[in-house]
């Protein structure tokens, strides 16, 4: 590609180049709170511990009352050996990937929809102005207040459940990638400008490398919250998935399966997110490099 002055572009280049500054110099991107900073594993691991202790203490306060005798099984002795024998049961695995399968679809569409209109609203800022209002709009509607309309819009339970984790997820996921946008640097879009790059070119070459690490931020953002949608969906009309263990635990009061499901969940998450955390990190070292 030959290199023209940015003079050569004229007007529609140097109002190309101003989309990508801020107006806000205090816009912060939430990777500043998932950033690459750390203290190693031995203060994790030291949190981890004083979070078990603080369980014990609290568990042991007021579950060893006789007047809450009956709830002994939130304890985490009882729990860890529920959990154990939970995890030699075939009907426990099998719910296990129940709810990883709907998670994990769930997030993917949500991510197929919000990625490109994130891309799309940090880029163009018309489209930007026109979204605005509704996103805002959908992102303060609770996910789990569209359950009703699931109901009578699918046929089956599981379509349900997957609408219901899209339309919890998409809204992270599309601010984030927005923020990832606005973040990259304008010099880099300079530049391209300046040897001609089009917009297409623009969004393969730079856009999307250079936000990546703020799409796979959003994924961890959209984990979370598709775990607490999960869990209370499950509750309906699902014979699987462990939000269904924790309804039938809570049914027959065995506290201590229940208390098991929940540590479950707890596990299986923080497994998935610090997968992605790793690849996030990963490709944040590539594009830096």
């Amino acid at each position: 590609m030959v290199i023209r002055p940015l003079l050569i572009q004229g007007k529609k280049s140097l109002k190309s180049i101003n989309r990508f500054i801020y107006k806000d110099p205090k816009q912060v991107g939430l990777n500043a709170v998932f950033g690459n900073r750390d203290f190693g594993w031995k203060f994790e691991l030291i949190g981890l511990l004083l979070f078990a202790c603080l369980w014990i203490a609290g568990a042991s306060l007021i579950f060893t009352q006789p007047e809450f005798s009956q709830f002994k099984g939130f304890l985490p002795g009882p729990t860890f050996k529920a959990l154990f024998e939970a995890t030699q049961e075939s009907r426990f695995w099998i719910c296990v990937f129940a709810s990883l399968k709907r998670i994990v679809i769930g997030i993917l569409i949500a991510a197929v929809m919000g990625v490109p209109l994130g891309i799309l609203v940090g880029f163009y800022p018309k489209f930007r102005s026109l979204s605005y209002s509704p996103i805002q709009f959908v992102r303060m509607i609770s996910p789990l207040s569209w359950m009703p309309i699931a109901l009578l819009l699918f046929a089956s339970f599981e379509s349900a459940v997957y609408f219901l984790i899209v339309m919890a997820t998409i809204c992270p996921i599309i601010l984030n990638t927005t923020i990832g946008v606005l973040n990259i640097n304008p010099q880099w879009i300079k530049m391209a400008l300046n040897q001609g790059a089009s917009n297409f070119q623009l969004i393969k070459t730079i856009v999307i490398p250079a936000s990546l690490p703020y799409m796979l931020t959003s994924l961890r953002l959209a984990l979370g919250v598709a775990w607490i949608v999960l869990v209370p969906a499950e509750f309906l009309g699902i014979s699987s998935g462990l939000g269904y263990l924790i309804n039938d635990a809570r049914d027959t009061m065995e506290y201590d399966k229940l208390m098991a499901m929940i540590i479950a969940i707890g596990i299986l998450g923080f497994a998935l997110d610090r997968i992605i955390q790793k690849i996030q990190h990963t490709f944040s070292w590539s594009w830096n490099e």
